[in-house]
């Protein structure tokens, strides 16, 4: 469904930066090698934007040995130097910010001003968090024995990091998976979606650029099943992190465990959004939509079910249909759109399909359709309401990544957090009430990794982002994520300096 032909320089300036390939090993880009191409597409004008030549196993077998070679030197710098390139960093990402987000938004459709305000900054400062906390990966001590001996913890890097990173946020993907992990002295392997390679090839340039040594980032751009799966198996990789699907999850922790590695999973989420009857009905309202539609609802935290209490009930879907017919789709490059298309024709026609089988069961009360005229060859849906579905239908309990918000009703406190807890599910939340009480009984009781209370969907580098359930395990930005890139040794002192005896009698007799 899409055009021939790259689209102009005025879209995407950078375009000629991948001339040379899109796998990035050992500080230079190199063609893939296994035979096949794929084409990068514009989603909101169908247009083609980059052809590359897909990795194969070789690929993938040739940065793990780069970022095998380069663990020791990385690792054995000092955090002061390790913050230094990471500051670095920092300052080369603010440099070429609109390079940044102009890419971000040619490949994934995102509004301009999304990937201006959103997007880029809050990668540039994940950047600089964990330049700062480069410096501060700290261990414990204790005396034990009478003061004789005395133990201590080092936190270490790990080695080699495999990662595997979506097409919702492709750049602060990126970040999130490499800035912690080369921040604890480890060494990484990124396999970014096929469909949005560009700005994690940027940002290991740009990397590179700063002074991060060769082989410390790496990126291979491939197909899951003959890329991801071999870098997940790979006998040389100490940790795998995985963002994506719960399905593909579960596929990724079976292959890792048979070498045992650490393994971190953010997987699929189905976010309930609570509103409860002394709610400011305004705010909420607002709130829904801004939390459903963001990104074009690809996003794993995004507000998806929308439990609202009886007495709110009909005002509330009423003022959000009325809302949501305000946003404007249009042009990503466009100063006035609100909403862009979805990252692909394939994936609007997988919304599209949650939507047209939930009108044999429920109420589409706005939306519920691509546009036509001139938004018709990009992958656009417009914002959808859909109201009185049953909690156990598919529209409730799978995660549509669209922008589609479903609403149902409750009577009383415990249904509402009954059926908030009612999926899989275990990433985010939100509950809306000016009863603190009330609020906290929701933050305390709802399942999930993160509870918003009147608001939706702000994260920021210093608190942690991951879920419960089958929303997966490990966090992403914060100390915590610094965390899970590193393990734990204990060392244990005798401080008398001289051959003890006692405790070997203890286990051995006298001898």
């Amino acid at each position: 469904m899409h055009n021939p032909g790259r689209t102009t320089p005025e879209r995407f300036p950078a375009q000629d930066c991948f001339a040379d390939g899109a796998q990035y090993i050992a500080g230079r880009l190199t063609k893939g090698t296994s035979g096949r191409t794929h084409t990068v597409v514009d989603p909101a004008t169908g247009e083609d934007v980059y052809t590359y030549e897909l990795a194969g196993p070789d690929d993938v077998d040739a940065a793990v040995a780069a970022a095998r070679d380069a663990f020791p030197g990385w690792s054995g710098a000092t955090p002061g130097e390790r913050s230094d390139a990471l500051h670095r960093f920092a300052a080369v990402l603010a440099d070429r910010a609109e390079e940044f987000a102009r890419a971000e938004s040619l490949q994934c459709g995102k509004p301009l001003k999304l990937t201006r305000e959103f997007d880029v900054p809050g990668t540039i400062d994940n950047t600089a968090f964990f330049a700062g906390a480069a410096r501060h990966l700290q261990g414990q001590s204790a005396g034990e024995y009478s003061g004789d001996h005395t133990s201590y913890v080092r936190r270490e890097p790990i080695g080699v990091v495999g990662s595997i990173a979506p097409w919702n946020y492709p750049l602060q993907m990126a970040a999130w998976k490499i800035l912690p992990a080369i921040a604890a002295g480890n060494t990484i392997v990124l396999k970014p979606a096929e469909l949005t390679p560009l700005t994690s090839l940027l940002f290991a340039q740009a990397a590179t650029d700063a002074g991060i040594p060769d082989g410390v980032i790496n990126i291979v751009t491939g197909t899951g099943k003959e890329a991801g799966e071999h870098l997940v198996g790979h006998p040389d990789v100490a940790m795998t992190s995985f963002t994506g699907s719960t399905a593909v999850g579960k596929r990724v922790a079976e292959i890792a465990i048979a070498t045992v590695k650490r393994l971190h999973l953010e997987l699929g989420g189905k976010a309930p959004f609570v509103v409860f009857d002394d709610a400011d009905l305004e705010a909420a309202v607002h709130g829904a939509v801004a939390g459903a539609l963001i990104n074009t609802g690809q996003d794993c935290t995004a507000a998806t079910r929308a439990y609202v209490q009886r007495p709110l009930y009909e005002a509330f879907v009423e003022k959000t249909a009325e809302l949501m017919e305000t946003v404007r789709l249009g042009d990503p490059f466009a100063p006035g759109t609100d909403l862009g298309p979805l990252v692909s024709h394939a994936q609007r026609d997988r919304v599209a399909g949650f939507v047209e089988r939930a009108r044999g069961y429920a109420r589409v009360v706005t939306g519920g359709e691509a546009p036509q005229g001139d938004l018709e060859n990009g992958a656009y849906y417009r914002p959808t309401l859909v109201a009185d579905a049953p909690q156990d239908s598919e529209i409730v309990q799978s995660e549509i990544f669209g922008p589609v918000l479903v609403v149902l009703p409750f009577d009383t406190d415990d249904e509402g957090i009954r059926l908030a807890n009612d999926t899989p599910y275990g990433l985010a939340a939100s509950a809306w009430s000016r009863d603190v009480y009330r609020a906290n009984r929701a933050t305390r009781e709802i399942k999930a990794g993160c509870v918003w209370v009147n608001d939706h969907i702000p994260i920021i580098s210093e608190m942690p982002h991951g879920g419960y359930r089958q929303s997966g395990f490990g966090k992403d930005m914060s100390a915590y994520s610094f965390e899970e890139y590193t393990q734990i040794k204990h060392v244990m002192f005798d401080n008398t300096a001289v051959a003890r005896k006692d405790w070997h009698r203890t286990i051995f007799g006298d001898r």
